[in-house]
């Protein structure tokens, strides 16, 4: 599978499965706590990067194998919204599966009427802003050339009116970047101009792409969720449920493991075997050179090593 992964246990989403427009790793932005790794090709100009029928032979091979999934979910190797595909990507989605449809963005092109028109096909849209001030803007978020948070802003504001579907705010905050009062105010404020269904307060959970970024604490966490308002909470852990899946385990670890970090609750979840099961496989991948460890805080986290070899 080049184009679909999972699906994965998602805090938001329950189980999700993925489908990726991209290649690694194209993005609008080089976020420093990025689980993907660092941004090697950094853009504003969207393209077409795969092969739409390609990736939706994948899905439907995908959806036959089971479980059933709750989201189907554009994210992936970069900024999904880059791909011109991506409105004809969602109605080949519709077409297979009755699955609701979600995009993971950073919100960054929404303030193109084209982007918006193909976002309005889903159900459920997540848009992040980690920062509003310019100058927190490019420490966090490390923009390509010509993005500017404030329009940014207002171009979610102006989908969020304009969507039958929800919006669901994200943002990230990171110690000693984003947390001050000055710079939560602002994303007050920002909040309450796109008016989303849901604001989901995060922090760096997995290993970042800048080494040295780090989470902020829950106590932390709370008093700016309470600060963004009564819709906001803090992103708890996964709870979702576990499925026996049919493929072959091996392959969908490695799968996994090529998108994002992840740990033994994760697989043992996606899998629906214990996590000692889970860890003899891992065990096995390790020991075959197709997954390496990484420790980021108090977890062990397994990353593909193809991966890192695609983005290096």
């Amino acid at each position: 599978m080049k184009h679909v992964f999972g699906p994965v246990p998602s805090r938001r989403l329950g189980l999700s499965l993925g489908i990726d427009l991209l290649t690694p790793k194209i993005c609008t932005m080089d976020c420093i706590y990025c689980e993907l790794g660092p941004t090697t090709d950094r853009r504003i100009e969207r393209g077409r990067f795969v092969d739409l029928g390609e990736l939706l032979d994948e899905l439907r091979a995908r959806l036959a194998e089971g479980p059933d999934v709750d989201y189907v979910t554009f994210s992936g190797s970069g900024e999904p919204t880059l791909s011109l595909d991506l409105g004809a990507a969602i109605d080949g989605v519709r077409a297979v599966t009755d699955a609701k449809i979600a995009v993971l963005t950073n919100g960054s092109l929404m303030t193109d009427p084209d982007v918006r028109k193909a976002l309005m096909k889903t159900d459920v849209v997540i848009p992040s802003v980690d920062a509003v001030s310019r100058e927190a803007f490019q420490r966090i978020n490390r923009p390509a050339p010509g993005l500017d948070p404030e329009a940014i802003v207002e171009g979610i504001a102006t989908f969020t009116a304009e969507f039958d579907g929800e919006v669901w705010l994200e943002t990230v905050i990171v110690k000693g970047m984003n947390d001050d009062p000055q710079e939560v105010a602002r994303l007050t404020a920002a909040a309450d101009l796109i008016s989303p269904a849901k604001i989901h307060v995060n922090t760096v959970v997995r290993p970042p792409a800048v080494a040295g970024t780090e989470a902020v604490d829950d106590d932390r966490l709370q008093k700016i969720a309470r600060a963004l308002g009564p819709h906001a909470e803090v992103i708890a852990s996964p709870n979702v449920r576990s499925h026996v899946f049919a493929a072959d385990s091996v392959e969908v670890i490695v799968d996994m493991a090529a998108r994002r970090p992840v740990t033994i609750s994760d697989i043992a979840s996606v899998l629906g075997v214990s996590p000692g099961e889970a860890a003899k496989i891992v065990g096995s991948l390790l020991d075959g050179k197709r997954l390496e460890v990484v420790r980021h805080g108090d977890l062990l986290y397994y990353v593909s090593i193809a991966r890192k070899g695609e983005g290096s």
